[in-house]
């Protein structure tokens, strides 16, 4: 069923407010989730950083879990990590775009979280925006940015032979364990081969960063297993 959408505005949804819930019902009960080049050095601190290619093309994600519809970092008071990803932060809305082609927020009226009396207000009693609209903005915003960044980031991976097709043997206790296969990295080695010129362009490109920040993020691998190990049964 489509969704119901507005261009937010602070007339049509001056008393709107919205409330923050996770849970599967909002999309948080995943084993992994998108993420954007604009968010790497944030998440690169909390998550492994993956990436799997399609018809589509290429994608990052943010390794969740092992197993099916399992986030490691969601319980009963939501997400435990210090940081969230952007496509879960921005809540019931999303990026559109008004007459003129410019983009703008829109909102999911239909969407549980909104029209909560208990939620948080989207604008001041004077028509500003309140502090939940900003932080949904930033989210919206590192969406919008990294989407544009993404295909070159890629291409300049691609062109520099950084990525490489990587399987995960995790082994959570002797009866538990899980083969991760059909995603890509970038290896320490093959990062630290590169020559001085293709190092030189990629820091330039500004990209450089970006792929330590996956290289590091491999560590978090064991993180998840001992999240899982204390989600097991004694």
């Amino acid at each position: 069923m489509a969704m119901t959408t507005a261009l937010l505005n602070n007339v049509d949804h001056g008393g709107l407010r919205v409330a923050i819930r996770h849970g599967a019902a909002f999309g948080d009960a995943v084993n992994q989730m998108l993420l954007l080049p604009t968010e790497f050095l944030e998440a690169q601190r909390e998550f492994p950083i993956l990436f799997r290619r399609s018809a589509e093309g290429w994608a990052a994600v943010a390794l969740l879990g092992f197993d099916q519809d399992e986030n490691l970092f969601l319980g009963e008071a939501g997400w435990s990590s210090r940081y969230v990803p952007a496509v879960q932060r921005r809540g019931p809305c999303l990026i559109g775009r008004d007459e003129a082609g410019e983009p703008k927020v829109r909102i999911a009226l239909d969407d549980p979280r909104v029209g909560d009396g208990a939620g948080h207000p989207l604008f001041l009693p004077h028509g500003g925006e309140a502090p939940y609209l900003g932080h949904v903005r930033q989210a919206l915003a590192q969406l919008h940015a990294g989407t544009e960044a993404s295909p070159a980031m890629f291409a300049a991976f691609e062109a520099a032979g950084l990525l490489d097709e990587v399987r995960l043997d995790v082994e959570v206790d002797a009866e538990r364990r899980y083969e991760i296969e059909g995603y890509w990295t970038i290896g320490a080695p093959t990062l630290a081969a590169l020559d001085g010129d293709t190092l030189a362009r990629l820091n330039a490109d500004g990209y450089l960063a970006l792929a330590f920040a996956v290289v590091a993020s491999l560590g978090n691998v064991e993180r998840l297993i001992e999240l899982k190990r204390m989600r097991m049964p004694a």
